[in-house]
């Protein structure tokens, strides 16, 4: 963020603040010619091009075959016949491109971290749970806690998603071209999650940080989260990031409003018991 004010980053969702905890290290090289990799990453090309056909196959047989696929330097990977199978595309550390002619289950693309996958159907409960970078778009529509954990990447449904949305995301940004269900951005705290349809009861309850855009109707909000205004910046974001995936509104973003956290809770265990009542 060299160059950039602290108050413009601020505006446009970066921080400077650190989250403490675990983290991955002495993991990448620079020696691959697309950027940061992992040192274990294998050396794909996107123009070799295979199938799997899923019919007759267990989820754990599917995953190994991917895996087998990569290892002779296949880049582009095409699911057939998925059956909703659930677990399926788990634990893919590599850019490459994967296709889903159909549908999944649940836990469908979790612990992501490089590839772009697209899904042409639906998507069942967590749906890229834990995903670190990479894309993935779901031409249909999503269940419950679609991008839990989010930490990275762009997680994209067309259609509509189920309740809790984004819940503990510390990252990335989530877009939803339809509705949102219950309490989508709980505990949130990183990261955007752009929603051009309605959202339900409590969005954004008890949410930390990160920033929450719907362009329709809002059932009503959660524990500390708050309306902000929408700034040109935020108009500038929304506008690059929904065309990309061909979800712009005819009418354009000025209508969406912007969810940010009140702050409250962040001393919730300095405050006396009279004014924790007041918060929750």
């Amino acid at each position: 963020m060299a160059g950039m004010s602290e108050s413009t980053s601020t505006q446009m969702g970066m921080h400077t603040e650190s989250l403490t905890g675990r983290d991955i290290k002495t993991k990448f090289t620079l020696e691959n010619e697309g950027g940061f990799a992992y040192h274990f990453a294998r050396d794909v090309d996107f123009n070799r091009r295979a199938e799997i056909d899923c019919a007759e196959l267990e989820p754990t047989e599917i995953n190994r075959r991917i895996r087998e696929l990569m290892d002779s330097g296949h880049g582009s990977i095409v699911i057939r016949n998925p059956g909703a199978k659930h677990s399926l595309i788990v634990g893919i550390l590599n850019r490459m491109n994967i296709v889903v002619e159909g549908s999944l289950g649940y836990f469908g693309c979790g612990l992501l971290d490089g590839p772009t996958v697209r899904v042409s159907g639906r998507v069942g409960w967590s749906f890229g749970e834990n995903m670190m970078a990479g894309v993935c778009v779901v031409e249909e529509n999503a269940g419950s806690t679609f991008g839990a954990a989010l930490r990275g990447g762009d997680l994209v449904c067309r259609g509509s998603v189920g309740s809790r949305t984004g819940i503990d995301q510390k990252g990335g940004s989530i877009i939803v071209g339809g509705d949102t269900g219950a309490f989508s951005g709980f505990m949130m705290q990183r990261g955007r999650i752009v929603v051009c349809g309605n959202a339900g009861k409590n969005l954004g309850d008890s949410m930390y940080d990160g920033t929450i855009y719907v362009g329709g109707d809002i059932r009503d909000l959660g524990v500390d989260a708050i309306q902000a205004e929408l700034t040109d910046l935020d108009r500038g974001w929304l506008t690059r990031k929904l065309n990309m995936y061909e979800l712009l509104p005819a009418q354009g973003v000025d209508h969406f409003t912007k969810i940010v956290a009140g702050k409250q809770l962040w001393s919730y265990d300095n405050l006396e018991p009279t004014e924790k009542k007041l918060v929750l």
